[in-house]
């Protein structure tokens, strides 16, 4: 199947009990068993639920995986794969990556021995340079949250096998309707659903998706044993996001290509960050493995001033002023007191990340709206 019939029908069946084309929403934490360990595949929804699993199938089909896992949030995912870890195993990291991600790695994780080294990933000599024999993991985004920079998956994915290192990838941003990790040699991809996936601002989840056999029954023990799965109800909102995931990416792509552009002949914008434009540092990168450029961006104001920053977000009437991102609706947010406000003022300068940094996920409205209401905040 392409990539938009799978978004239906990819890894689905109709419910066995009555044919349903939807998969019901199996509102139950027990099931019948006619004698010990004898029953019908479920036994107990923190281990398997019949509407998570059909979720998870989709998870997997859309990403050109073979397994995947759905969990309560998407850190929660991330937890489960730093999980993979033990005291003294080393992670590469990129030092422009979201916040709630540097604030696991370094105010929880590094508590219990695991080392992480975060740098800029654009040259992957800086990569190479950190390896160690204790280097178990290199974790990455692409697009980065929220400074756009772009990584060539390739590239690291070649190095990461040539030294036995696992890669995963933040694919939230991209989404596999723009590309598609596991296609380009990466061992784990992680989403947090609660974005596009989910795509209605109506549910917080988290996925993983892999390959190997042997790297999921890990994971599925994790899942299992620490517990932060889905319930039914949001796995049901999320198959149905899903559902319209390719229609919906693409008119995200089509009003952030043109928020970008009047964005960047604004007088009163000193940079947009974008990797459509053929400036962009890494834009080669993104034409080579991107479908297109995605629905996120980010701007700065002249001044590099909080309080224009806040100003201008404060006035928009169409864009809310919310945290998140991935959903119909247009969204604003101020990443240094918002997102990334875990990470100390000194590291967010050194990637760009400003006081008047403003991110928007740019949604499926009219973008002549859209444009009308960025032109008014700004003046």
């Amino acid at each position: 199947m392409k990539f938009n019939t799978k978004t239906i029908h990819g890894n689905q069946q109709p419910d066995a009990a009555y044919g349903s084309v939807m998969p019901p929403i199996y509102q139950t934490s027990t099931y019948v068993q006619e004698s010990p360990g004898d029953h019908k595949g479920y036994a107990y929804s923190r281990s398997a639920n019949p509407t998570r699993h059909a979720l998870e199938q989709s998870l997997a089909s859309i990403e050109n995986g073979a397994f995947g896992m759905a969990f309560a949030s998407g850190m929660a995912a991330i937890d489960a794969v730093m999980k993979l870890l033990k005291p003294g195993d080393e992670v590469i990291t990129t030092n422009d990556i979201y916040g709630g991600s540097f604030r696991l790695f370094t105010r929880i994780f590094e508590g219990y021995g695991v080392v992480f080294h975060f740098v800029n990933m654009r040259d992957i000599q800086n990569i190479k340079t950190r390896i160690t024999n204790n280097t178990k993991m290199i974790w990455m985004e692409s697009p980065t949250n929220p400074m756009m920079n772009i990584f060539d998956i390739q590239a690291v994915a070649k190095l990461a096998n040539q030294n036995n290192i696992l890669l995963a990838v933040d694919n939230t941003f991209a989404t596999p309707y723009l590309q598609t990790p596991l296609d380009l040699g990466a061992h784990i991809v992680m989403h947090s659903a609660t974005k596009y996936l989910g795509g209605h601002s109506d549910l917080v989840m988290g996925a993983l998706v892999v390959n190997e056999k042997t790297l999921a029954e890990r994971l599925y023990f994790i899942q299992n044993a620490s517990g932060a799965i889905c319930g039914p109800q949001d796995a049901f909102l999320a198959l149905r996001g899903i559902k319209t995931l390719h229609i919906r990416m693409e008119r995200h792509c089509q009003n952030g290509r043109a928020i970008a552009h009047y964005l960047k002949n604004h007088s009163k914008v000193e940079k947009v960050y974008w990797p459509g434009f053929e400036d962009h540092p890494s834009h080669h990168i993104a034409k080579r493995q991107m479908k297109d450029f995605g629905g996120m961006l980010s701007f700065s104001t002249y001044g590099d001033s909080t309080e224009d920053a806040l100003k201008v977000i404060k006035n928009l009437k169409i864009f809310t002023l919310a945290e998140s991102l991935g959903g119909v609706e247009s969204l604003a947010g101020h990443p240094a007191t918002m997102t990334h406000a875990a990470i100390p003022k000194k590291d967010r300068l050194k990637i760009g990340l400003t006081d008047s940094l403003i991110r928007l996920s740019v949604g499926i409205e009219d973008v002549d709206d859209l444009i009308e209401d960025l032109e008014q905040a700004l003046e």
